[in-house]
């Protein structure tokens, strides 16, 4: 039943309590999926671990994630890297991607509690899209140079000094006015790169909501893609890598001032790469 509230306006009497249930709903899904799919990554992660990596020239070891295991099919193997990568990205993105998840609820309010829940599914599906449509082009890419490097030791043997190079490059990116405006699309900064409205004008559909996912998963990953190089580089599956990286990822999404955080990173970064660099030109 409705009333007449004192500004003159009508209210549901139920209305405050579903948009509190529809709330804590959103957020625990949210934990719950993010515990399941770190809790996949990890064991994902230590079962390739227990299988060990392959010595190469040079003093550094090649993940399996690129090898095909013994009765194994091309198929198989870049299903199961797949898999593996989907699972490690939604483990990895959700802590930034929940805040830009709830902005979106916010700016289509209006509509009904269930269309809410299904229209904040699809821009989820249509972000992790952008990412798995990544996966499908890094593993041939990642296979190639597997192959390359076990069949060449020369080349082998500049990996270690490569990876030096792509971090120091990677930590420089984050200095850059290019990093700072796909940083601020992610944070939907007002003034420089606002995807939502200010008023809740946004359209409730299914297409729309499929769209911005679509959005939101490209500008990410553009604004991601300085450290993806270095979880590439420096242990696709490595726990502590991709600790690492979701944490960076993380602070400078969420942090207050996001293009300080991630020149701060970037800092660090750059120091790492240096190390690499010096630590590669030593054991040459």
């Amino acid at each position: 039943m409705e009333h007449v509230s004192a500004t003159g306006g009508r209210e549901m009497p139920g209305r405050p309590i579903d948009m509190l249930v529809s709330q804590r709903a959103f957020f625990a899904v949210s934990a719950l999926l993010f515990a399941v799919s770190a809790a996949v990554t990890i064991v994902s992660a230590t079962s390739m671990s227990a299988m060990g990596e392959m010595a190469m020239p040079g003093g550094w070891t090649m993940s399996t994630a690129w090898m095909r295991m013994c009765g194994q099919t091309w198929p198989g193997l870049a299903a199961s890297f797949l898999g593996m990568w989907i699972v490690m990205m939604v483990a990895m993105m959700l802590p930034s991607l929940v805040p830009m998840l709830w902005r979106y609820r916010q700016a289509v309010g209006g509509t009904g509690e269930a269309r809410l829940g299904w229209l904040t599914v699809l821009v989820g599906v249509g972000y992790f899209l952008v990412w798995a449509a990544l996966g499908v082009a890094v593993f041939p890419l990642g296979v190639a140079l597997a192959a390359l490097e076990m069949e060449l030791p020369a080349l082998a043997r500049a990996v270690p000094i490569a990876i030096g190079v792509i971090v120091l490059i990677a930590g420089a990116l984050q200095f850059t006015e290019w990093k700072a405006r796909r940083l601020a699309c992610c944070r939907e900064a007002r003034g420089r790169c606002l995807m939502l409205p200010a008023s809740p004008a946004f359209p409730a559909d299914a297409a729309a909501a499929w769209r911005h996912g679509l959005r939101l998963g490209l500008h990410c990953s553009y604004c991601c893609a300085g450290l993806t190089m270095i979880l590439l580089v420096a242990g696709v599956m490595d726990l502590r890598v991709m600790a690492v990286v979701t944490a960076a990822i993380t602070v400078e999404r969420l942090a207050p001032h996001g293009e300080r955080a991630a020149r701060v990173i970037g800092a660090g970064i750059v120091g790492g790469g240096v190390l690499l660099i010096v630590r590669a030109v030593g054991l040459g």
